[in-house]
């Protein structure tokens, strides 16, 4: 039984994953060793998690959900569908793009929206963001509107 060479780059679902996990750390504010903790390993084996570099193992993921408090269905949420993966003729694809949520500035925009007390101003900012990404996906200029 011959064993695969293993893998020069990340399989794309590993990275999906490992940037879903960071981008829920971060916004909750959880350090790579908190987690490390949780799951028995290092804060350098997070490191790899968030990176796509290491796999997470069923188990360590139904953990991760736990400690996180989300299903573990989150970790795969905004993925492309697995037909989009690979191609009949079995060829790696392209590595998913960035997550948006896994950027600095996206956290801090969702960690600052939540610093925000009231619930009518939160909801009367969240109409604002809103109006002008739905005026620019119409091709409208917002600074016009």
């Amino acid at each position: 039984m011959s064993r695969r060479p293993p893998k020069e780059t990340p399989d794309p679902i590993d990275i999906h994953v490992g940037q879903r996990l960071k981008a829920r750390r971060v916004g909750l504010r959880i350090s790579q060793s908190d987690i490390g903790k949780a799951l028995d390993v290092t804060f350098q084996q997070v490191q790899k998690y968030e990176n796509g570099a290491n796999r997470i193992g069923a188990s360590n993921l139904y953990k991760l959900a736990q400690a996180l408090n989300v299903d573990v269905s989150y970790f795969f949420e905004d993925m492309p569908s697995a037909q989009k993966m690979r191609s009949l003729s079995d060829q790696p694809a392209a590595a998913f793009e960035h997550d948006p949520m896994s950027q600095p500035e996206s956290i801090k925009l969702v960690h600052n929206y939540f610093r925000i007390a009231s619930p009518s101003v939160r909801a009367r900012m969240f109409q604002l963001v809103k109006s002008i990404a739905d005026a620019e996906a119409l091709g409208e200029d917002p600074d016009n509107a």
